[in-house]
């Protein structure tokens, strides 16, 4: 039977794992650290996302871990509420007519559980050093020195992708000009800003944020210019939280980052497919990177098991496409747009539509089925929000 291999054990890589092995598909995990990694990361997982991973037999177990948030809110920097939107008016569109907050952290463990009893492999400490694709398969070296041979290569091995890397494929796109600075609270914010939604937009030219619940703590996003150091910054934690609200915070974690948004050339090369961040990276506003991921990894997963049962393979250049097709149409037009919404300098015609689309069901529907993602399924062509 033939074995495929998938570069990289985050969300992304572990669910095409797993939704290989649920069609019978032997499947080795590569994974370059000692363990799958615990940090918060991303932490939203829209409606589509749930549809797929309850089709792989781990939604239950993921929404005891995590938050159901059924509204999320749109704010004005002072604190008060613009528009919230509720997306039962989903209802009719999906099972699952909501947003569950739960870091990623805690669903890798799952998938892990679940690929391992269908008996898949994952490998730890064993990073891709080189690939090489031919026409019969792939072999890949990795940095413990073993050459693993495989039939199929999915890539899921993040924006710094080795694999793509070796591979020469562009990844071309942009830098955004400020840093992005992610905070950790364990102080309850629903106390102290009453009324405040699970996850929440705040638009301000100066300083827009967003705001948000998981299941451990409260995560606050704040965009941090050029020009001082990253020890500064975080030191500086304290005092930008002052501004939401006027009290001293506890702040367990925080760290800085660049943001980028950039596309693979192409995220099929021979018998090697590209998922998740190898693929495409966006910002983080409005939480569609690993949501978009794993819309990948289940979309190529399903594909290639019938490639492998003895399908043509060229389906797989259809379904590549078109994954490209909504990274770039869609979630990255999507994400952009968010950040310059949130940053602009005369924001009230926004924050006027935002109030329209709130107040009628249509409307707000509409919108939700973008926002959500479940439009860049049915129509990759949808114009993103």
């Amino acid at each position: 039977m033939n074995r495929v291999l998938v570069a990289g054990a985050g969300p992304v890589g572990l669910t095409a794992a797993l939704a290989l092995a649920r069609r019978g598909v032997p499947v080795t995990v590569l994974e370059a650290g000692a363990a799958l990694a615990t940090e918060s990361r991303a932490s939203t997982l829209h409606p589509p996302t749930l549809e797929m991973l309850a089709g792989l037999g781990v939604l239950d177990e993921l929404m005891a871990a995590g938050l159901v948030s059924r509204t999320f809110q749109y704010r004005e920097r002072g604190g008060d509420v613009i528009a919230e939107l509720d997306l039962s008016v989903l209802a009719r569109d999906t099972p699952y007519p909501f947003r569950l907050q739960c870091e990623q952290s805690k669903l890798t463990p799952i998938l892990r559980y679940h690929l391992t009893a269908l008996g898949g492999e994952v490998r730890f400490g064993s990073a891709v050093r080189d690939v090489l694709s031919h026409p019969d398969g792939v072999v890949v070296t990795t940095t413990d020195g073993r050459r693993v041979h495989g039939d199929w290569l999915i890539a899921a091995d993040g924006a710094h992708s080795r694999v793509r890397r070796r591979l020469g494929i562009g990844f071309e796109g942009i830098t955004y000009p400020e840093r992005f600075l992610v905070a950790s609270t364990v102080d309850d914010v629903e106390d102290l800003i009453p009324g405040i939604a699970l996850v929440n937009y705040v638009f301000d030219p100066c300083e827009w944020l967003v705001l948000l619940r998981t299941p451990d703590h409260w995560r606050v996003l704040f965009p941090t210019p050029d020009g001082t150091s990253d020890e500064e910054e975080i030191a500086r934690v304290p005092h930008r939280l002052r501004g939401l609200v006027d009290r001293d915070w506890n702040v367990e974690h925080a760290s800085i980052y660049r943001v980028h948004q950039r596309i693979a050339a192409t995220f099929r090369h021979g018998r090697v497919l590209l998922a998740g961040d190898a693929a495409h990276v966006n910002n983080p506003l409005g939480g569609m990177g690993m949501n978009s991921g794993i819309h990948d990894a289940v979309q190529l997963a399903d594909v290639l098991a019938e490639v492998v049962a003895g399908v043509e393979d060229s389906t797989l250049d259809a379904v590549a496409a078109m994954r490209r097709d909504v990274a770039s149409s869609f979630v990255q037009r999507a994400s952009h747009g968010n950040w310059e919404r949130l940053r602009s300098a005369d924001p009230e015609a926004f924050h006027d539509e935002l109030r329209a689309l709130a107040a009628d069901p249509r409307r707000a529907r509409e919108y939700l089925l973008r926002t959500s993602m479940i439009a860049s399924l049915r129509d990759p062509a949808a114009s993103p929000p």
